[in-house]
């Protein structure tokens, strides 16, 4: 099958998302073994995105509500393909301000129900100073 737009939309459940820095090579759970989230892409070419670790549990201090803005990402835009596999999402809102008004490129790759995604090496919000790429994987739902 072709890898366009349309292998894109629908409903997608998280499997796993991890951070690869460039200076090791290492893959980090960025929220643990068992990530949850969806990734939703409509044939109008909107996407929005959140994903999160499975164990939050609601705060109890300021400090708790800190550590529940790390431990998800969230964003949403319209999205466009280039190429086989390629897309851009120019991001309208996201849980990182700095993401506001950029765009987000992505490498995908279908084998049957199974969606992955690359990001290029880039900076992460979560991960300051370093370089690498995201690796996330999804499963239709």
């Amino acid at each position: 099958m072709s890898q366009n737009h349309n292998s894109l939309i629908g409903t997608w459940k998280l499997k796993a998302i991890q951070f690869e820095p460039a200076d090791t090579g290492e893959r980090i759970d960025m929220f643990g073994p068992n990530p949850s989230g969806y990734l939703i892409h409509t044939d109008e070419g909107r996407m929005i995105a959140i994903l999160m670790r499975s164990d939050r549990v609601p705060p109890k201090e300021d400090a708790d509500g800190a550590a529940l803005f790390k431990s998800m990402m969230a964003y949403t835009g319209n999205c466009r393909t280039e190429g086989e596999d390629k897309y851009i999402c120019n991001v309208d809102f996201a849980w990182h301000p700095s993401w506001n008004g950029t765009e987000q490129n992505r490498f995908f790759k279908l084998d049957g129900d199974t969606l992955s995604i690359t990001t290029g090496q880039q900076t992460h919000p979560m991960f300051p100073g370093r370089t690498g790429r995201g690796i996330i994987t999804w499963t239709r739902a």
